[in-house]
């Protein structure tokens, strides 16, 4: 009888099909490798990366922002370092960033493989789409009660993705998502601190580790992730088997959500609503947020002090966006920027509502105006944008955050076909 695991394998290891979503995986891979590019001096970025060069070890896999690493200490320093700017790919079927987890292990393996760009991104593929399945099938339960999905289902998918590269048979397949299953972890507690892009690279490492033991023979319980006492059962999974509807012929992540503002995705639809409203701050007494009670938990810090803690705040990113500070500009979620007074007041008059009729990508704002008259904007990421417009949007984020040149070099390594090309933008 198929389970859950076995499907997994199955689909692992099936020749890819879809032009439309390989292609959007290659936009995922430039954006990924551009958010790493310009977080590799982040704080976090240095610590991780300085302890893991320190510990030394086997020249496997390529460091971004320089180093070689063996390949599970590679993924976990890209997944961490990508993720540091909070700045990458979401999906909303399971609320998680799907390339941070997976891309890096991945990429690590496809070095340590020998695989060509295309291989590479056809592994990548199957691995984010994985998570993101594995996301549908734990529910939304599995993330309200605080486990973060970028790291629970993210891990899932990298192990895929992993055994994809290292042609693993599908017993070794199954063996390595149970090990992913008692590897698995991530707290949403950890958002707004260094631990939340961290969940990202522990997720990238378990998908390596996993995947390289069960191809040495290490077993593990063939049911892990759904069987009794499994991962599901026990981190709240309502094991919804819908998730994997059309599996391999429908790529969920052709509605992947990319960022084109530096803070939690959470805040983006109501940055739009504000600035398609064309309020400013001198015409603005007060604000009204309407969003999903999904939200509440994740991105709505009050009163945020540090510059992390700001991409996370409803108000303080409206009043920011009224005030005509840039969103989608990196430097500008600064603690400097968390403490300035105009904005702080501005903030303190911004309310946060959570309405159930709002669609989870969408936000609705009411603008009090200082002449009495209100306005109120929608706006909803849901909206389908083309792939024509969507690459636009990223090679202009792309040369934003690294510079024209180093941006156009890098977009040609994501839409070729040599890996080292790729490596040595990173690297």
């Amino acid at each position: 009888m198929s389970t859950v695991e076995t499907l997994l394998a199955d689909f692992a290891h099936r020749p890819v099909t879809g032009e439309d979503a390989r292609r959007m995986m290659r936009l995922s891979v430039f954006d990924w490798a551009a958010c790493g590019i310009a977080g590799a001096d982040e704080p976090v970025a240095a610590i991780l990366r300085d302890r893991a060069l320190s510990d030394g070890g086997r020249d496997e896999a390529a460091v971004i922002g320089g180093g070689r690493l063996p390949a599970r200490a590679a993924a976990v320093v890209n997944g961490t370092i990508s993720h540091a700017l909070d700045y990458d790919d979401t999906h909303f079927a399971h609320i998680g960033h799907a390339s941070v987890g997976v891309l890096p292990a991945a990429l690590a393996m496809a070095e340590v493989t020998g695989a060509d760009m295309a291989t590479m991104v056809d592994a990548a593929l199957v691995g984010v789409e994985s998570a993101v399945r594995v996301g549908v099938w734990l529910g939304r339960g599995h993330y309200e009660l605080g486990f973060h999905q970028t790291a629970t289902a993210g891990a899932f998918g990298a192990t895929l993705a992993a055994a994809r590269l290292l042609r693993l048979d599908p017993a070794r397949t199954v063996a390595a998502v149970g090990l992913a299953a008692t590897r698995a972890s991530g707290l949403k507690s950890q958002f707004g601190t260094m631990g939340k892009p961290y969940n990202a690279g522990l997720a990238a490492e378990t998908g390596v580790e996993s995947a390289r033991l069960a191809a040495k023979g290490f077993t593990s319980s063939p049911t892990g992730l759904s069987g009794g006492l499994g991962f599901g059962p026990t981190h709240a999974g309502i094991a919804d088997l819908s998730g994997f509807d059309g599996i391999g012929q429908r790529w969920l992540f052709e509605t992947v959500s990319h960022k084109f503002h530096a803070c939690c995705h959470g805040l983006h639809a109501m940055i739009e609503a504000v600035l398609a409203s064309g309020a400013t701050a001198k015409t603005t007494d007060r604000v009204q947020i309407r969003t999903n009670p999904r939200w509440m938990t994740v991105c709505n810090q009050p009163a945020p002090v540090t510059g992390l803690e700001a991409k996370f705040s409803y108000r303080l990113t409206c009043a920011m966006a009224l005030s005509g500070v840039d969103t989608s500009a990196i430097g500008v979620f600064t603690d400097a920027t968390a403490a300035r007074p105009d904005l702080i007041a501005l903030r303190d008059r911004v309310y946060v509502i959570a309405d159930a009729e709002v669609g989870e990508m969408a936000s609705r704002v009411t603008i009090h105006r200082t002449d009495g008259q209100s306005v109120t904007a929608t706006f909803d990421l849901d909206a389908p944008i083309s792939l024509e417009a969507r690459e636009t949007r990223l090679r202009r984020k792309g040369a934003g955050l690294l510079g024209a040149a180093k941006s156009d070099r890098l977009f040609a390594a994501a839409m070729g076909g040599d890996l080292s090309a790729l490596i040595r933008e990173l690297a």
